[in-house]
């Protein structure tokens, strides 16, 4: 996702124009970044925590060469995601493309839902293997708000 498509969601949401949403988002991402290099750390709670650290200088070697290299000392930023963040993430499923995890069946659902289609039933789709989890299909949810990951990435739009 880009800030523009992120801009275009939140506008939409909240009836604001897409204009309006932009400098909006720019003025968060640009207060982020302030307090990074003003503060070195800043914690957004139900996100997580960005912050300033030094790495240390170091010897390397090119890849290409074998040559040895001194890497210098240099500053970056590190996150580590809250705890809302992590559990969603979590909860993600693999192959889901739909970016929401899929709900947990309930114990008197997964046996109706696991049961193989009959064998004379022609099917485009695979039957899932007795291993994976079975598919529902989420209930509609509201749009989850975006969070800044593209800052500086030159994808602003």
């Amino acid at each position: 996702m880009t800030k523009k498509e992120i801009v275009k969601q939140i506008s939409e949401e909240l009836g604001l124009t897409q204009l309006k949403t932009k400098e909006i988002v720019q003025k968060t991402f640009d207060a982020i970044v302030d307090t990074l290099v003003r503060e070195r750390r800043i914690e957004l709670r139900n996100f997580g925590v960005f912050e300033v650290k030094e790495r240390a200088e170091r010897k390397a070697r090119n890849p290409r060469t074998g040559e040895r290299v001194d890497v210098p000392a240099k500053f970056v930023v590190t996150f580590k995601p809250g705890k809302e963040m992590e559990e969603r993430v979590r909860r993600l499923t693999p192959g889901s493309t739909s970016g929401e995890p899929e709900p947990e069946s309930t114990p008197a659902a997964a046996p109706a839902a696991s049961t193989p289609p009959p064998a004379a039933a022609p099917s485009s789709v695979p039957s899932p293997s007795p291993s994976s989890s079975p598919s529902v299909s989420p209930s509609p949810q509201p749009p989850q708000p975006a969070h800044a990951s593209h800052y500086g990435t030159g994808t602003d739009g």
